[in-house]
């Protein structure tokens, strides 16, 4: 038996999926997986390798729209699953959802499964009704793509129930919601809080994130700028990377929060339980979400969390239980909800052990494997 991954993004395969595949080879399954850009991760090439799995590379851009180069990405993407002939066949991200579940069948594979991750610039602003000629195209394809799944996950009920007010699935079309990708609670343990000179517990903030727009990057620095006006000790760190991304902040945003020391700027980590160990609280202002899997390690620390009320991100925090949800955009709900931590350090040590016992309870990355394992009838 034969189990075909297709993803846009070779280094989450690991990151996101390696302990998903990891129970799927351990039911005696040879793993395949495809992927665009192999040569700018060699070494995530090869470890994927050595734990035995097959990786091909398919020509896919990840960001770019190029209806010429897509259609050979589709070409490539069938001629290899023709040669290979897996019985299951599952695609994350927009490109590889279209292209990799159309020529899974095309091809004939019996088992088709998509999830959709989240939404993406291919998807902003929907709930106005206005969108463009892009946005159309891409929906359209979504459609047709998934039309021939077996069935669909979703990572947040939000992202489902706007599926179905587009008409991108239909009403019958087996569907399921499962929480994230999960997290390996014993690999991000609980580390202790960060202490101030006085042996107290500090307000020290985080955000980890691709620098996108739609990150709340822009809010987050916003946010810094105040709160260190009236608090100049407290910290703000900040990882991630610039993305080719049209909603990307430019490198000269970026540096001058660095040069006013608005922000603590790690880089891009492949490690990041460092830079939480070093904070308290966690913050993401998304504007939307799968489910943020920073968060979810964050959580599984024992940090306290500030996220937005919006798709993804809002089922990760009880407010006032385990952290504050705060309005999309609202650099003022920022500010407050990170002033309640900076005035009352008990609210980090509370809410960051509620968080321990939600991402162990709800998110631990076996419970959320077996869930769709069973989902896929593996």
């Amino acid at each position: 038996m034969k189990f075909l991954m297709i993803c846009s993004f070779l280094p989450s395969v690991l990151n996101f999926r390696g302990k998903l595949l990891e129970a799927i080879a351990d039911r005696g399954f040879e793993i395949h997986i495809m992927a665009p850009d192999l040569k700018s991760f060699p070494d995530e090439t090869a470890k994927l390798r050595d734990l035995g799995y097959r990786v091909h590379w398919i020509p896919m851009h990840r960001t770019e729209a190029n209806p010429i180069y897509d259609l050979k990405a589709l070409f490539v993407i069938y001629r290899l699953i023709r040669k290979i002939q897996p019985n299951y066949v599952l695609s994350y991200t927009i490109k590889p959802v279209i292209y990799g579940t159309l020529a899974a069948w095309l091809a004939k594979v019996p088992h088709k499964f998509a999830l959709i991750t989240g939404l993406g610039y291919a998807f902003q602003n929907v709930e106005s009704g206005k969108r463009s000629i892009f946005q159309k195209l891409v929906h359209s394809l979504y459609a047709q793509a998934l039309k021939h799944t077996e069935k669909v996950f979703f990572q947040n009920p939000d992202d489902l129930k706007l599926f179905l007010q587009m008409q991108l699935l239909n009403v019958n079309k087996p569907t399921v919601v499962v929480n994230g990708s999960g997290v390996n609670v014993q690999d991000f343990n609980v580390m202790p809080l960060p202490l101030n000179k006085e042996g107290q517990v500090k307000a020290s903030f985080l955000l980890i994130a691709r620098l996108l727009g739609d990150k709340g990057v822009r809010e987050y620095a916003e946010a810094a700028r105040i709160v260190k006006a009236q608090y100049p000790e407290t910290e703000f760190h900040l990882v991630g990377w610039i993305d080719d991304n049209p909603s990307a902040i430019s490198q000269a945003e970026l540096d001058t929060w660095i040069q006013e020391k608005t922000v603590k700027y790690w880089g891009k980590l492949s490690d990041v339980r460092p830079a939480i160990a070093a904070s308290s609280v966690y913050v993401l202002p998304s504007y939307r979400e799968g489910t943020p899997r920073t968060v979810l390690e964050a959580m599984a620390m024992g940090r306290a969390i500030i996220t937005t009320d919006a798709p993804g991100c809002r089922e990760t925090v009880s407010n006032g239980v385990n952290g504050y949800l705060v309005g999309v955009k609202s650099v003022d709900d920022l500010v407050q909800s990170m002033q309640y931590f900076i005035e009352d350090s008990q609210l980090i040590t509370y809410m960051g052990q509620r968080s321990r016992e939600m991402a162990l309870n709800k998110y631990d990355v076996y419970q959320v494997n077996a869930h769709m394992m069973s989902e896929m009838g593996l």
